[in-house]
């Protein structure tokens, strides 16, 4: 059989992404690509392949999937509980899978999208340029059981790398640049705006998710709709009745509702690894501050393969331990060259 991953069982929602899809925003159809954008570049390093490789999203759980061939795979974005035949995985590493060995991922710990990369990446069709799937566009479809996911040629071997674990999947403070309908809103409202303490609707998407909160709603001054114009990942609409919205990767390209403000790129990771019911809070920041912000994550994103480190395995999971050199000088006692 060719290279792929069998899919046993699979959680609602799941779909190939990559970076997404650009120039196409003229016809109607966003970027969208990987929730987590981060994530994907963080798989991409642990594998020491382009970030151009589809990975498989995992919204909340993953799922029971078997190797069909020798693959190398990482796990990143929101930690779930991982195992290989029953031997537990790290996450946020690179691993080893036999054929048809099978790969058992369950819920969450943390965040919310998680991530199984493997080496060559999932070589499903092309479309507009890109194998994401864009569900509100309708490009591509969710991941079903049953499903044989063909890999691509994989020209690498490393495995047994980590990257050091990340803080972005328990919410936080997100920092945001003015929109151009942010001075439709009071002094006040902006304040009142900063100073709430948010926390993410379970109903959240690819598209967006809602912010609750127990304030009246964060209306502007002089009517609540806009002449309809072009909107991007990270505005923060709000609607009629005062609530707000924050648009992820796979949102509308227009709309009518104005913004309060833009998170900005770099945290548009932690936006999105926000679980359900997590908190959120907003911070109006300066655009010098935003663009000194997106490059300490373009520099981040450049020393990935550097952060990688050598995995520390419990030897107790270790299925061929004897095959392992434990201690440098140390070999089998048979081995070539050994002395009587």
């Amino acid at each position: 059989m060719t290279r792929g991953l069998i899919v046993h069982r699979i959680a609602p929602g799941s779909s190939v992404q990559d970076m997404g899809r650009s120039g196409y925003r003229a016809f109607g159809v966003s970027r969208g690509g990987a929730a987590d954008r981060l994530a994907l570049a963080e798989g991409a390093a642990l594998l020491g392949q382009s970030t151009d490789c589809a990975a498989l999203e995992l919204p909340g759980s993953g799922g029971v999937f078997e190797a069909t061939a020798p693959l190398r795979i990482a796990l990143t974005g929101a930690p779930m509980r991982a195992s290989l035949d029953g031997a537990p995985l790290v996450w946020n590493a690179s691993h080893a899978v036999p054929a048809n060995a099978r790969i058992e991922i369950g819920g969450a710990t943390a965040g919310s999208y998680g991530y199984l990369h493997v080496g060559g990446g999932f070589d499903v069709p092309l479309r507009l340029g890109s194998r994401a799937a864009h569900l509100a566009a309708g490009i591509g479809a969710v991941v079903q059981a049953g499903e044989v996911l063909p890999v691509g040629e994989d020209t690498r071997s490393e495995t047994g790398l980590c990257l050091p674990p990340d803080t972005r999947f328990d919410g936080g403070t997100l920092r945001m640049v003015e929109s151009f309908q942010t001075g439709l809103f009071n002094e006040p409202t902006r304040a009142q705006f900063a100073e709430t303490v948010f926390t993410r609707d379970a109903r959240a998407n690819r598209m967006g998710l809602r912010l609750e909160s127990g304030v009246d709603g964060f209306a502007p001054e002089g009517g609540l709709n806009i002449l309809s114009e072009s909107i991007l990942p990270g505005d923060i609409q709000v609607t009629g009745d005062g609530t707000p919205y924050l648009l992820l990767g796979e949102s509308q390209t227009t709309g009518g509702y104005p913004r309060i403000g833009t998170v900005i790129p770099a945290d548009l990771p932690r936006a999105v690894q926000t679980p359900a019911w997590g908190r959120l809070r907003f911070r109006f920041v300066s655009r010098d501050e935003a663009l000194q912000a997106q490059t300490r994550m373009q520099e981040y994103l450049r020393n990935l393969t550097r952060s990688r480190q050598p995995l520390v395995r419990d030897p107790s999971q270790i299925r061929d331990l004897l095959g392992y050199q434990l201690i440098s000088g140390v070999t089998a006692g048979d081995a070539p060259g050994t002395k009587e």
